[in-house]
């Protein structure tokens, strides 16, 4: 996995990819069995908070960075203050980040925040998450973590919609092992602003939940 390339931040241990923890774990794997074990379980308490009255807003989402990974980091929940780019990719500039988030949550909520989409079809849901997906890969606006949260953010409201958790496993890990389409989707994203091969992902892992079809 490459390393971010950013000015001005000690999120990372020196001379690592390891970002400074709460438990002080230097080993990425066991760090990484640990983000997921914390988004499992956030993943659960989310969803037994659900109701018809949540907004899926940029209050939650940060919420949902926040609750899931601060046993882990101080900096659970909060918006980068510095650039960041990753390969060729580079993020959306720090000092845009509260703008460019509050556009975004704005049209979500334009389109009832995606609640209305048990009434839609599959191919109708999979466009407007696709649009917001690729829309908050290109913000970009934590330090660590953002495609996971952004996933299970989106997860939650296709449980909302009567669907299971979207099933990015064909693109995350494909059968060649040779490359991640998940991840290819999201460099268009940032670097060309098109969500169409990331639409197709979702199209491709989204079905309706058993007694919603």
């Amino acid at each position: 996995m490459s390393k971010y390339q950013f000015r001005e931040s000690d999120i990372y241990l020196p001379g690592t990819n390891v970002p400074r923890n709460r438990m002080e774990i230097t080993d990425p794997d066991i760090l990484h069995v640990i983000e997921e074990e914390l988004l499992q379980s956030a993943f659960r308490l989310f969803l037994a908070d659900m109701d018809d009255a949540i907004r899926f807003d940029e209050a939650y989402f940060k919420a949902l960075h926040r609750q899931t990974f601060s046993a882990l980091y101080e900096w659970a929940g909060e918006y980068r203050s510095v650039n960041m780019g990753k390969g060729g990719s580079l993020f959306c500039q720090a000092v845009f980040l509260p703008k460019e988030s509050k556009r975004i949550f704005q049209r979500l909520e334009q389109e009832g925040f995606l609640k209305i989409a048990a009434s839609w079809s599959k191919d109708q849901f999979a466009d407007r998450l696709a649009y917001f997906q690729c829309e908050l890969i290109a913000l970009h606006p934590f330090y660590e973590l953002n495609g996971r949260i952004t996933r299970l953010f989106f997860d939650l409201i296709t449980v909302f919609n009567g669907y299971y958790p979207i099933d990015y496993s064909h693109a995350i890990y494909p059968a060649d092992k040779k490359t991640s389409y998940y991840i290819q989707a999201s460099i268009e994203c940032v670097q060309r602003a098109n969500n169409a091969h990331l639409r197709q992902i979702i199209f491709d892992g989204l079905m309706k939940a058993e007694g919603n079809l």
